[in-house]
C-alpha cells in the first residue's frame, strides 16, 4: 500500500508540474464530474456510458482534479484465474452387457470440475453417470442421468460440483443403442476466484430468417463492452443448435460481418431422464460496435424461436490516487489523441484487494469548453461533382427524416451494377453524396418458375429450366423440395453462353449429391453457386440410371442482403446510380466518420421503380421506340425512288 501511494504520488506531481491549473482541454467531447470524498486509493467501476462515449481501448480517457491536474490511472479489466486441463493420469475401459464403464485416474491433487472423453464415433445420444472414489474401492454417486452425444453439434463433457477425488468411474448406458468405442478423458481442475461479471438484456433490433439460419442483431445499449458470454432464452423443450458470433468491422470503404466466437446451445434429454441444456455461449471479447450479430443455424429444422437474449458482461476499473478530497472529471471522445503513456500503468501491481468504490459517476454530459458538433459532422453530405452520362440506370432515393441512412440494394440494382458495385453513386443534383458499402449475412428469397423437360434422346436424363427474374443477380443458393420418397440423385447446375464466334457453350454453376429417405420428407435440397449467374435462365440436370424420374417443387433462390449509408437532409432530392461497366471505386474521405455512420442510428429509405436512361442525357428517362416499322417504311419507299431514279440515268439500249 505504501510502496503504491509512492508510485501514484511522484506521478502526481510530475504531471502537476506539467499541467499545472487550468481548466479542463477543450479537445475532449464528453465530461463527468463525480465527488471523491477522502484521500487514498480510488477504485470505481467504469459506467457503461463512459465505455460507449471512450474508444475501443480507453485510448482518449483523461482524468483531471478540480485544479486541472492531469491525474495518472490504472485500468483493470478482471479476467477468471486460469484453470489446469490435462489428460488423465490412466483410462481404463471394460464392456458391460448394456453399459460402458470408464475408470479414469485423475492426477490431480486440487478439486475436479468436470471430465470430457474422447472417442471417434459420431452420431450417438447416451446417458452417463459419474461416481468419485480417493481408493479406488469405495464410490460414491455424483452424477446420474447427464447425456454426452454427438450429432449437428457435440457434448462430451460432464460437469459436476468441484470434487477432490483420485478416481472417477464414468459408466454410459448401451441399452438403447450399441457401444461406442471411447479412447480417452481429459480433466478440468475446478476454477479458481471467479471473475466479477453482470448480466443484463439485449435488445432484439432485427431477426432476419434466412435459409436454415436465424439472424439475429442484438443492441447492447453501449458500444466496447468486455463480453464474457451470450445466453438466449427459449421455450423449445428439445433442440441441438449451432450458434456463430459476429461484429460489424470496417475494412476499407466497406463494411462486413466478422465472425469472432461460435459455439453450441442444446436441451436435450435421454429416455428416462431429465432434460440437460446449455444455453450460454462464452465470448470473451471486446465489442467495439453496439451492434453484435447471433446466428442460430437451423438446419432442416424450425427456426428456433429465441423469446430474448441476455449478455454477460466483465467491469471495467480505474483505481487512481486521490491526494485530497474534491471533485474530479472523466474526460472522453478524443478521437486523435494517442494512448497515455504512466508509468503506473507497466507497473506489476495486484489491484484486486482494493475495494471498489460506491461513489455514483453521471452519464457523460458536455465538455463545456468543447461546442459540440453536429451529428455525423465530419461527413459532408455535398461531395465532388459528377458526369453521370455514362450510366444507364438510376432510382429516386426516398427518405423520411434527415440524419444516417439505410438503403438496401434491390434486384434491378443488384443485377445491373457491377459485381463490386464500384458503379454505385448517390447523386445530390450533380454532386456526389459520400457512402459506405454495409454487407450483411442477411439474405433474400426469390420464388421461382421452374419447368420439367425431359429429351427424348436421353429418357434417363431429367431437366428442369428455371427461369430469373432478372440477368445477373449475385444469387448464392438454390433450393427446391421433391415429394418422390426416395432417391439418391447427382444434381448439375448451369446456364448457356454464347461465345464470340455465335457457338453456345455450357457454364456450370454447381452441383451436389441429394439423398432422400423417408423418414426426412421435409428436407429441402440446397446447392450453392460456384459462380453467380449471368443469364435469367438456369438448368438443373441429373441422372436417374434405372430409376424413375423424381419430381421437384419449390424452386427458391437466394442472395445476400448488401446496404449503403449515407447521410442527407430532409428533403433532398437524392439519385442512385448504377449500370456503368467502365466505373471505378469512388474515393471517399470516410476513415475518420465510418465508425460514427455505423454507430448512428440510421432511417431505412427506399429505393423506387427503376429508370433506364439514355447515354449522353442523363436525366432523360428512356422513351420506348414505336417507329421503327414507320423508318424501315420510309427507308424502302427511299430506296425504290433512288432505283428509279437510277434506271432513268442509265442509258437506253439501241434497237
Amino acid at each position: 500500500m505504501n510502496r503504491l501511494n509512492k508510485f501514484f504520488c511522484v506521478g502526481l506531481f510530475l504531471f502537476g508540474m506539467a499541467a499545472g491549473a487550468a481548466g479542463l482541454p477543450s479537445e475532449w467531447q464528453h465530461e463527468q464530474s463525480f465527488s471523491v470524498p477522502a484521500s487514498g486509493l480510488v477504485k470505481i467501476s467504469l459506467p457503461v456510458g463512459t465505455l460507449d462515449a471512450a474508444r475501443s481501448r480507453l485510448e482518449d480517457l483523461r482524468l483531471y482534479d478540480d485544479a486541472g491536474n492531469e491525474v495518472p490511472y490504472v485500468v483493470e479489466r478482471p479476467a477468471p484465474s486460469p484453470r489446469v486441463v490435462q489428460p488423465a493420469k490412466s483410462f481404463q475401459v471394460s464392456l458391460n452387457a448394456n453399459s460402458t464403464v470408464m475408470t479414469v485416474e485423475t492426477g490431480l491433487s486440487q478439486p475436479i470440475d468436470a471430465v470430457m472423453l474422447q472417442t471417434p464415433a459420431r452420431d450417438f445420444i447416451k446417458a452417463a453417470r459419474i461416481d468419485v472414489s480417493n481408493d479406488g474401492q469405495n464410490w460414491r454417486r455424483l452424477v446420474q442421468g447427464q447425456p454426452i452425444f454427438r450429432q449437428s453439434i457435440e457434448n462430451l463433457k460432464i460437469s459436476f460440483a468441484p470434487q477432490s477425488a483420485n478416481w472417477l468411474r464414468v459408466t454410459v448406458d448401451d441399452q438403447r443403442s450399441g457401444p461406442v468405442p471411447f479412447t480417452g478423458a481429459v480433466v478440468f481442475a475446478a476454477a479458481g476466484e471467479p471473475a466479477p461479471s453482470e448480466s443484463f438484456p439485449a435488445t432484439i433490433s432485427e431477426r432476419d430468417e434466412n435459409a436454415g439460419v436465424t439472424r439475429l442483431a442484438l443492441d447492447l445499449g453501449a458500444a466496447n463492452l468486455d463480453v464474457a458470454s451470450i445466453r438466449i432464452e427459449t421455450r423449445e423443450p428439445l433442440f441441438m443448435r449451432s450458434v456463430y458470433l459476429a461484429v460489424p468491422q470496417i475494412s476499407g470503404d466497406a463494411i462486413h460481418e466478422q465472425v469472432l466466437g461460435d459455439g453450441a446451445v442444446y436441451r436435450v434429454a435421454v429416455e428416462g431422464e431429465p432434460a440437460s441444456e446449455s444455453l450460454a455461449i462464452p465470448f470473451v471479447h471486446i465489442v467495439d460496435s453496439r451492434e453484435l450479430i447471433l446466428l442460430i443455424h437451423n438446419g432442416d429444422s424450425p427456426p428456433l424461436p429465441v423469446s430474448g437474449v441476455r449478455i454477460e458482461r466483465r467491469p471495467v476499473y480505474l483505481t487512481f490516487l486521490a491526494r485530497q478530497p474534491g471533485v474530479f472529471h472523466l474526460l472522453t471522445g478524443n478521437p486523435r489523441c494517442a494512448a497515455p503513456q504512466y508509468d503506473l500503468a507497466g507497473l506489476n501491481m495486484d489491484l484486486r484487494s482494493v475495494p471498489v468504490s460506491n461513489i455514483k459517476i453521471p452519464p457523460p454530459s458536455d465538455n463545456q469548453d468543447f461546442h459540440a458538433p453536429e451529428v455525423l459532422a465530419g461527413l459532408e453530405i455535398a461531395g465532388a461533382p459528377l458526369d453521370t452520362s455514362p450510366w444507364r440506370f438510376r432510382k429516386p432515393v426516398k427518405i423520411s427524416r434527415a440524419g444516417a441512412q439505410q438503403v438496401e440494394l434491390d434486384p434491378d440494382v443488384l443485377s445491373h451494377s457491377q459485381s463490386g458495385f464500384a458503379d454505385l453513386r448517390v447523386m445530390h443534383g450533380s454532386n456526389q453524396v459520400p457512402y459506405i458499402i454495409q454487407h450483411t449475412s442477411i439474405s433474400r428469397s426469390l420464388a421461382l418458375a421452374a419447368v420439367a423437360t425431359n429429351d427424348i434422346k436421353e429418357p434417363a436424363l431429367s431437366r428442369w429450366i428455371i427461369k430469373l427474374p432478372q440477368a445477373g443477380l449475385p444469387l448464392m443458393q438454390l433450393s427446391c423440395m421433391s415429394p418422390t420418397p426416395l432417391f439418391q440423385r447427382s444434381m448439375s447446375l448451369y446456364e448457356m453462353l454464347t461465345d464470340d464466334q455465335g457457338q453456345q457453350y455450357r457454364r456450370t454453376l454447381g452441383s451436389a449429391s441429394w439423398t432422400r429417405t423417408p423418414d426426412r420428407k421435409l428436407e429441402r435440397f440446397t446447392l450453392a453457386f460456384e459462380d453467380a449467374p449471368q443469364t435469367d435462365t438456369l438448368y438443373l440436370e441429373t441422372e436417374n440410371g434405372d430409376n424413375p424420374a423424381i419430381e421437384l417443387e419449390g424452386f427458391t433462390a437466394f442472395y445476400p442482403v448488401t446496404r449503403i449509408l449515407f447521410k442527407a437532409s430532409a428533403g433532398d432530392d437524392l439519385y442512385l446510380y448504377y449500370g456503368n461497366p467502365d466505373a471505378t471505386t469512388p474515393q471517399y474521405d470516410l476513415s475518420l466518420v465510418a465508425n460514427q455512420l455505423l454507430g448512428a442510428d440510421k432511417m431505412p429509405a427506399s429505393l423506387a421503380a427503376e429508370q433506364p436512361l439514355k447515354k449522353g442525357a442523363p436525366h432523360e428517362v428512356v422513351i420506348p421506340n414505336n417507329g421503327g416499322i414507320l423508318f424501315w417504311g420510309i427507308l424502302a419507299v427511299v430506296v425504290v425512288v433512288l432505283l428509279v431514279v437510277i434506271s432513268r440515268l442509265l442509258p437506253k439500249p439501241q434497237s
